[in-house]
């Protein structure tokens, strides 16, 4: 889109602009504006005058962006969103983080884990708005799609800064109703006569998704694949129900329970955990106490997760 002069782009205008293809309707975006329907129609059009395009196609059921008009929507979201986010910056120290806070991390990770952990912070920083988005796929966070992540892998991005947060081991585990009905397995042979949860279609073929699969292969072990599930949090739901042994991070042993683990001697590979953020949010206070927070719980966690194992010890060898 050519613009004519950027003396055009009149900020009022843009920010009634924002608001109309947000809300999808000038009706809507009028009570977000607290102006009237006309007002706001009028400040679109001398907007498209303007700049000498349409920026909204319109029908009786609402508005829908032109290919300009997407072009200047995305643009200006991402204007808007970096004003915010310096306005929050100027004005935050961290004795008074504040501002909205939005993270992402894996939904299992994210459900488990983090939802669990997340009741203080929000006690201690009333004002930071803590938006959690739990997605297995990682979002981008130079296009602002979040604020900060937990991640999985090590990001490759030269323009975000990561905190490594340390290394969680995969292991072996069952339910303790699925070993009684079918008996403690005390080595890989043994698993032949036993059922596995696995992981299915639709996740990446890495070494840490797919280790059991190779463990078995390699050692010529081949039990009945019972389901795959391509979601952590789905194979611990199926173990937890008995359908058989499955692997997953040591997490859940500690916060999900209802599983044991099983045949401790089959380590699976360590998981390394990062905190993302991109390089804009460096001086971010409600950033760094999220940082510190996290580094906090998870340190608690580690020193909790011993007495756990034994109790998981007691329970396997009462089977």
């Amino acid at each position: 889109m050519a613009l004519r002069t950027t003396s055009r782009l009149d900020w009022d205008k843009l920010r009634v602009f924002h608001a109309v293809a947000e809300a999808g309707s000038f009706t809507h975006a009028s009570d977000t504006l607290n102006l009237s329907q006309s007002a706001v129609s009028r400040q679109i059009s001398a907007l498209e005058e303007a700049l000498g395009v349409s920026l909204f196609h319109r029908h009786a059921r609402g508005l829908i962006l032109t290919e300009q008009g997407d072009l200047l929507y995305k643009t200006v979201h991402d204007v808007f969103a970096k004003l915010n986010n310096v306005e929050s910056l100027l004005t935050e120290t961290k004795e008074n983080a504040e501002g909205v806070l939005r993270v992402t991390t894996t939904v299992a990770f994210g459900s488990v884990w983090l939802t669990s952990r997340l009741k203080e912070f929000i006690h201690t920083y009333p004002d930071i708005d803590v938006t959690l988005r739990l997605d297995d796929q990682e979002l981008d966070l130079a296009m602002r799609e979040a604020d900060v992540a937990i991640r999985f892998n090590e990001p490759k991005q030269p323009d975000l800064i990561q905190r490594h947060l340390g290394a969680l081991r995969a292991n072996l585990y069952a339910s303790p109703e699925y070993l009684k009905e079918r008996g403690l397995p005390r080595s890989l042979e043994d698993l032949k006569s036993h059922d596995v949860v696995l992981f299915g279609e639709g996740v990446m073929p890495t070494a840490t998704v797919h280790w059991l699969a190779e463990v078995l292969h390699k050692n010529n072990v081949a039990p009945r694949a019972a389901l795959r599930v391509n979601n952590l949090y789905g194979i611990y739901r199926a173990v937890k129900a008995g359908i058989g042994i499955g692997a997953l991070p040591e997490y859940y042993l500690q916060e999900a329970r209802g599983i044991v683990q099983v045949q401790p001697e089959v380590e699976g590979p360590n998981i390394d955990a990062y905190f993302v953020y991109p390089e804009e949010l460096r001086n971010s206070a409600r950033v760094a106490v999220f940082r510190d927070y996290l580094v906090r719980e998870i340190a608690r966690a580690r020193s909790q997760l011993t007495v756990v194992a034994q109790t998981s010890d007691t329970l396997r060898t009462a089977v």
